[in-house]
């Protein structure tokens, strides 16, 4: 359990390695390429095609945690989850690579699609993960990761996934109040393009196990979601 700090700024020194906190428009994001970097392939831990067509019944939606390496792993490992794959999303460049999203000139987030059988889970305990691994209230950053690319953002494929999301945000913004915390961040909004990033990027904590994972929740509870019935 961690303990409840409710998403205040992170004490100590700061990696201003990545450290734009602009986001570009699309006049001043960087061309891109019409060629596709990533090359899909299988899931290295789940087996699945990471890129589809998927099966019918499949949904898919896409979470910005901060660095994507960690934020992938964690949603591989719920039930129900079909596929996953990491990659860029939110921004003005097509096809970028990581080290042009890093420049924080693409107006990309880092982030990871999800794709998950709503028969065997659904949409809300997704929300419940997202919300509870990650800061949503940092703004460009994540912790030490600063950098437009870090910003948490949730991007929906369905009207109802949106109405959800935007739900769940209110819902974890009164508990993050009731603990003392700050305003909420993330940008919550239709899924636009969805670039795939490059190979080594994905499921990089399955064959980098000692990789870098920098998740960290607020330690404040997700509420849980309940429909007043009629009688």
């Amino acid at each position: 359990m961690i303990p409840v700090r409710p998403c205040r700024a992170p004490r100590g020194p700061v990696s201003l390695f990545h450290s734009t906190d602009r986001l570009p428009d699309a006049a001043g994001a960087l061309p891109g390429r019409a060629t596709p970097l990533g090359t899909g392939g299988l899931h290295a831990v789940l087996g699945t095609p990471m890129t589809g067509p998927f099966p019918a019944q499949m949904q898919t939606a896409l979470f910005g945690l901060g660095c994507f390496w960690g934020a992938e792993r964690l949603f591989w490992r719920l039930p129900g989850v079909y596929t996953t794959s990491v990659g860029y999303a939110g921004g003005f460049t097509p096809n970028p690579t990581y080290r042009e999203v890093c420049s924080g000139q693409t107006g990309h987030a880092e982030v990871v699609q999800v794709v998950f059988d709503p028969e065997k889970t659904d949409f809300e305990t997704l929300l419940k993960t997202f919300w509870e691994a990650h800061d949503p209230t940092q703004g460009m950053r994540q912790g030490n990761d600063v950098g437009t690319q870090y910003r948490s953002v949730l991007y929906t494929t369905t009207d109802a996934q949106l109405q959800m999301a935007r739900d769940s945000k209110m819902r974890y913004q009164a508990a993050l109040n009731a603990a003392g915390g700050r305003p909420i961040t993330t940008q919550i909004a239709p899924a636009g393009p969805y670039y795939l990033a490059e190979t080594e990027h994905q499921q990089y904590l399955h064959t980098n196990p000692n990789g870098y994972c920098g998740l960290a929740g607020c330690g404040v509870k997700y509420p849980a979601y309940s429909k007043t019935h009629c009688p």
